[in-house]
């Protein structure tokens, strides 16, 4: 699963496949390929291991054109990656597809398949489909009705690109759980999984929804939908441009990149979640077999990954009822860690090639544990290629060094391994769905919280002429707190602490003055009553309170109190990322009114590469 690229021109296709894939490679991948009917009317596929210019490189030696194609980047889930399980599959009589999701009856298939004397070639539930197809088109005819015939046998998510040689004037899509998009130009249409893959040959999209089949035509494009009716869907244009990777319209990166997490947080989880379950493949073919036997959670990272790993530990503690520990990597490996039997080691990276985290990795390969995840941005990084498991966070190129859509996309990830660990643990499938319903929530409750920009660029205005801040939070918001002061500390270079708000009587208390501005995130969850009354110590010693806190938490504004009320109905699963979004916003705008470098700050690397 990773980027789909699709045409129907009557120009050579080749190119506009090629380039699409470029702008997919962000997502990540481990090979490539295309399939293309040429003027001679056969279907030739060409497929490489590793990067997009591998498969450019290979186009050299052999050139391939024509008029219809398809094309793919692969991130395995099902098999090693390889050249024999690179997309586009291809079955009997020139039939060829690529695929996007998790099919999870594809054993099932595949047996029937073989008694039938189909013979496999690689390790996909892939080919699995690119075969059932074939065996519709037998008895059915058009390769349209054999894909409704194929897809009504499928159980998980998929995104369908359908090319066949025997009919080279159109594709067949189909969508369930994972995007898939058809761009319109003039006389030739484009299909993707992802918009930026199309914006240099058209600005015009229909997106096809739930259960959707669709043929798309050089100059027609023909939807059914999931009971069968043809229906029209949108023509929308986007407002994005060919340059996306640009910071325009926004005057930063950091900026541009906070106000992408409800897209970051979307990709993170498509084709992981469908119909209120987590997909069993979702971390992999080995997590199966491995995540029922984890007794102990033992999670390593630094800087704002580690703030990302302790907010896994209260939910894998509380929810999953098993063992966690959270550890900076610098630290870990130079002390002699105890291992407790069946231990999973997670660490967590942006790049994925953090020297500390990945030495620490490579000193837990020898340490005993049950097996490796890595939690990371970068595909091709060091630390996903020597984990045994992966979950890609899907962030996108994150170009302000002060990270914010990456830690909120860790977190996401990070709460699907609950989910998983959770389901293998006791949970039953109504937790699974009550789970899965608040993570699908959380795009559309990051948009309305960034809604409070102008409110918090206001409120910036009351920290420029300080020196210090404190941040306080409890329970799993406590690591959100030190996340808000290490963005206020990095960009505007105010020095910013965070405590547990309990911990302020044994000491921080002693900083508090008229000149301290205090912040807390004050959800309403069963530790609120506790926050008051710390924040009530705060207040008696004459500090100023700056809260972000639910509409219904009773904490109203007053002298020296300063309350930003969050969106309703935030619940303990998203309360994190949530309450994270304010603390970025207030931490960029304070930067602004201080003049300093928000995207790129001092003494400040976007991957710190050296011990």
């Amino acid at each position: 699963m990773c980027g789909i690229v699709g045409a129907v021109a009557g120009r050579d296709v080749v190119p506009v496949l090629i380039e699409g894939l470029r702008r997919l490679e962000y997502r990540g991948y481990d090979s490539a390929g295309l399939a293309v009917v040429g003027s001679n009317g056969k279907l030739t596929r060409l497929r490489t291991v590793g990067k997009v210019k591998m498969l450019q490189e290979a186009l050299e030696g052999t050139p391939v054109a024509g008029h219809t194609g398809i094309a793919h980047t692969r991130w395995a889930t099902h098999g090693v990656p390889s050249e024999r399980n690179a997309h586009p599959h291809i079955s009997h009589d020139g039939l060829a597809i690529v695929h996007n999701g998790i099919i999870e009856n594809h054993d099932e298939l595949r047996e029937e398949l073989r008694a039938s004397g189909y013979v496999f070639t690689s390790e996909t539930d892939t080919e699995v489909i690119a075969h059932r197809i074939h065996h519709h088109l037998q008895t059915l005819g058009d390769l349209f009705k054999a894909v409704r015939a194929t897809v009504a046998e499928l159980e998980g998510a998929y995104a369908l690109v359908v090319l066949s040689e025997n009919e080279p004037d159109r594709l067949i899509l189909a969508r369930m759980g994972c995007p898939v998009v058809i761009g319109i130009g003039s006389e030739e249409n484009f299909v993707a999984s992802d918009v930026s893959a199309l914006l240099p040959v058209t600005r015009q999209f229909q997106f096809l929804e739930e259960g959707d089949i669709a043929e798309v035509r050089r100059n027609s494009v023909r939807i059914l939908d999931a009971e069968g009716n043809g229906v029209e869907r949108e023509l929308k244009q986007s407002e994005l441009s060919a340059q996306a990777a640009e910071k325009s319209p926004y005057s930063h990166f950091m900026l541009k990149e906070i106000f992408e997490q409800p897209r970051a947080v979307a990709d993170t989880l498509q084709e992981r979640v469908a119909n209120g379950r987590l997909l069993e493949a979702a971390f992999g073919h080995k997590a199966a077999e491995l995540f029922p036997q984890v007794e102990y959670v033992s999670i390593v990272a630094c800087g704002t990954s580690y703030h990302s790993g302790i907010v896994a530990q209260y939910f894998i503690e509380q929810i999953c009822r098993i063992p966690c520990r959270v550890e900076i990597a610098s630290e870990y490996r130079y002390r002699h860690a105890v291992v407790p039997r069946n231990s999973l080691f997670v660490t967590i990276s942006q790049s994925g090639e953090t020297a500390d985290t990945l030495a620490a990795l490579r000193s837990a390969k020898h340490a005993g544990y049950l097996a490796t995840l890595a939690i990371c941005n970068m595909p091709e990084s060091s630390l996903v290629r020597e984990s045994d498991l992966t979950m890609l966070t899907r962030a996108g190129m994150e170009i302000g060094v002060a990270s914010t859509k990456a830690f909120t996309t860790q977190i996401t990830a990070l709460s699907l391994l609950v989910i998983a660990l959770a389901k293998t643990h006791g949970a039953d499938a109504e937790r699974e769905r009550s789970l899965v319903t608040r993570l699908v929530e959380l795009p559309g409750t990051i948009e309305k919280t960034l809604a409070l920009d102008p409110v918090i660029r206001k409120l910036a205005e009351r920290f420029v002429q300080k020196d210090h801040a404190l941040f306080l939070g409890r329970g799993a918001l406590y690591p959100i707190a030190m996340e808000g002061a290490l963005k206020l500390k990095e960009i505007s270079y105010i020095h910013a602490e965070a405590y547990a708000a309990g911990e302020l009587k044994h000491g921080p208390l002693a900083l508090v003055d008229g000149n301290m501005p205090i912040v807390a995130v004050a959800p309403n969850n069963d530790l609120l009553e506790k926050l008051k009354s710390n924040l009530m110590e705060v207040r008696a010693r004459g500090g100023e309170l700056y809260v972000f806190a639910d509409p219904e938490s009773g904490i109203e504004p007053s002298d020296g109190v300063n309350v930003i009320h969050m969106p309703r109905h935030v619940s303990y699963f998203q309360s994190p990322i949530i309450y994270t979004l304010p603390l970025q916003l207030l931490a960029f705008h304070v930067a602004i009114l201080r003049g300093t470098d928000v995207d790129q700050p001092r003494n400040l690397a976007k991957s710190v590469t050296v011990e």
